[in-house]
């Protein structure tokens, strides 16, 4: 059956204007309030934060691996025994691997996220909630990819900072909106705006030492992981495993150290999960690679393919996935806009997104 997805006449619910709908939401506590206005002048009186970086080659390569895919592009070389030349483009959502936290162990949170961007205490416990991303076009109409070799300048900006209360269990809540600026000599090749929500920290109890399970099995992990795509009509879909090592190396590469994506002691006794949590940027990013691999479809040429960049995603995670488990990633096409949904166990809805062509 297919998904039920969002009617084309209504905006999509996504953090474009970093804003959270007001039926979740009821009015803000004074406190949480007056934390949010203080994290937000404080943002506003220092001003944008930038960082230069050269983008390497090897770590777009590693993250292609870590991704189960062996080459970057349809047609182009295997990656398991050849590196990536200079001036190779970046495909989308893989500027994620650049750009990284840059702190000693010391200086991150309880739950090993790094603390740049938090509110004051108690709201130190980050989710990466939704945002939006755009590849701008020049005047020639095509978009200006970040590539291997470039030396680019990233540009933070804090654009929000706003206090919510859950109505369901009266907890409060700051979300950030954070914008992230990505230029090379041609100009800006990315923007990438963020929407992070902070939760009161929890008590850390005891960790106890993880029960004994059997391991998923690699061959399924493998097998799903590596699935083709569905295709019936305008709808595609394929199936994903994501394997506790995948997250691990995802982590290792995104130099995210937040506790939850690679400690299961810390992930299930003090923030409730049952299992590792899936990476929302590694959601995103396989979001992307689907609607890259349906639209580079029929490409003859490597240049072809590495020419198929969106305008735009907005997206919004609503529900987490799990180390082991099957979800599928489904993609609706309605002209140049692509509905996208991720279905979890018992198709629960874990991702919402609309990519613009």
């Amino acid at each position: 059956m297919r998904p039920q997805f969002l009617s084309r006449t209504r905006q999509f619910n996504a953090p474009r204007t970093f804003t959270t709908s007001a039926r979740f939401f009821s009015a803000d506590p004074p406190a949480a309030s007056s934390i949010a206005a203080s994290f937000l002048s404080r943002f506003q009186t220092s001003g944008p934060q930038t960082r230069t970086q050269t983008l390497d080659a090897n770590q777009l390569q590693l993250l292609t691996l870590t991704l189960n895919r062996p080459s970057l592009f349809p047609g182009s070389p295997s990656l398991s025994n050849n590196a990536l030349s200079f001036d190779t483009p970046v495909p989308p959502g893989y500027h994620l691997a650049y750009f990284t936290p840059a702190f000693l162990e010391a200086e991150l949170g309880a739950d090993g996220t790094d603390t740049s961007y938090n509110p004051e205490s108690p709201f130190t416990r980050r989710m990466w909630a939704g945002g939006e991303v755009l590849w701008p076009r020049g005047a020639d109409g095509k978009p200006n990819p970040l590539r291997v070799g470039q030396e680019v300048r990233e540009t933070t900006r804090v654009l929000s900072a706003e206090s919510k209360v859950v109505k369901k269990t009266g907890e409060d809540m700051i979300v950030v909106g954070v914008e992230k600026e990505f230029s090379n000599e041609h100009g800006v090749a990315i923007i990438d705006r963020r929407n992070w929500v902070f939760r009161k920290a929890l008590p850390t109890p005891s960790i106890s030492a993880p029960t004994s399970t059997a391991p998923p099995s690699t061959s399924h992990l493998t097998e799903a992981s590596a699935s083709s795509i569905s295709t019936e009509g305008s709808t595609h879909s394929k199936t994903f495993v994501q394997s506790p090592v995948t997250l691990f190396r995802f982590s290792a590469l995104t130099f995210n150290p937040h506790k939850i994506h690679y400690s299961l002691p810390w992930a299930r006794d003090v923030e409730g999960h049952r299992d590792v949590v899936v990476h929302g940027p590694l959601n995103l990013i396989s979001i992307l690679d689907l609607w890259r691999d349906i639209k580079g479809n029929g490409k003859t040429s490597v240049g072809d393919a590495m020419e198929v960049v969106p305008r735009s995603i907005a997206y919004r995670a609503t529900s987490p996935l799990y180390a082991g488990d099957e979800y599928n990633i489904v993609l609706e096409e309605d002209g140049d806009l692509a509905r996208v949904q991720i279905l979890g166990p018992g198709g629960v809805v874990s991702m919402k997104a609309e990519i613009q062509s």
